[in-house]
This record gives structure tokens, sequence and C-alpha cells, in this order.
């Protein structure tokens, strides 16, 4: 036994020493601590660096696209806007022929109040869209709103004001539409 029981004691021996061969010093140890804390540090600061600015490009990004759809949404409606003028603007000749046929009707015929209601309807839905004529007569004539097709002499009506509406003018909103041909005073 005592063979055993020494053999037994050297193997211990043997596994003393080893984990004492492999143990660092204390010393070393602590000098480990500090080097490693301060190695996380930097680690982390520069995780959290790299983390903001990430966050910042995600935020610019969100920003960017949200700018994206407002534009795009902004071009829609101008291109709707358009399209509607456009539309609007090829019908108004269909309104002018109906009033002038108003102007010259014949008195009796019972026709020509069926064309009445077809103006008043027409133009009915004309104000619902948003459509506004251009008030111009007697006003002072303005190139903005106004085409002049001619200028004459006119005791009645002060210089630069409309003698007379040719073609009436109409307005989508605040865009013009078609400016309104006039007769302007000299």
């Amino acid at each position: 036994m005592t063979d055993k029981k020494h053999k037994k004691e050297k193997k211990y021996e043997e596994e003393v020493q080893e984990t004492q061969a492999e143990a660092v010093p204390e010393s070393e140890v602590v000098e480990q601590v500090p080097a490693e804390v301060e190695a996380l540090k930097k680690q982390l600061e520069e995780v959290n660096a790299r983390a903001s600015e990430y966050k910042d490009s995600w935020m610019r990004s969100q920003a960017e696209f949200q700018n994206y759809k407002k534009r795009i949404e902004r071009d829609n409606d101008m291109v709707r806007a358009h399209m509607k003028g456009d539309i609007i603007k090829k019908t108004l000749p269909v309104l002018d022929d109906l009033e002038r046929a108003l102007q010259n009707r014949p008195a009796d015929e019972t026709w020509a109040n069926g064309i009445e209601l077809i103006v008043r309807k027409f133009q009915t839905t004309l104000e619902s869209e948003g459509v506004k004529r251009i008030g111009a007569e007697g006003r002072e004539f303005d190139p903005n709103f106004h085409e002049a097709i001619s200028h004459e002499p006119n005791d009645e009506v002060e210089s630069g004001h409309v003698i007379a509406v040719v073609q009436n003018g109409y307005m989508l909103g605040e865009r013009v539409i078609r400016p309104a041909l006039v007769r302007v005073a000299q």
C-alpha cells in the first residue's frame, strides 16, 4: 500500500506543480486587469461611436425619404392640376359657343330654354371643380389675366381699362387657364 500511497502523493505533487506553473503570479494579474479594462473601454467607445454614426445615417435617410415622398406627392398634385386645367381648357370653346347661341336666340323658341339650362349646368360643373370666370369689363387692364386684341379710343371708359370682353377668361384656383380676350381703351 505504501507504494500506492506513494504514487498518489507523487501524482498529487505533480498536479500541484503543474497548476503552479500555469498560474500567473498575482502581480501580473493585477497588471493585466486594468489593461484589459482599458482595452474594453476603448472597444466600447468605438462601438458606441459606430452606433451613433449608424443612427445618424439612418435618421438622415428617413428624413430624405420623407422629403422624397412629399416631393412626389406635390409633383403628382401639380400634374393632376395641369391635366385638369388642360381638359377644362379644351371644353371652354363649347361653353363659348353655347353662350353665343344664347346671345342670339329667338325669343319664342322653347329649345333655347334647354340650351340655357345646359349652359347653367356646365357653369355649375366648372365652378364645382374650382374654375372661376375672370372679371374684366370696366376693370383696369391686367396682362396677367387679360389679353388685349385691340386698343381703341373711347370717351366713356378711362384709358387702360377694358371696354368689352370678346372671349371670357377662366382661372383654376390661382392658375389662369385662359386669359380673357378684351378690347382696351386708349
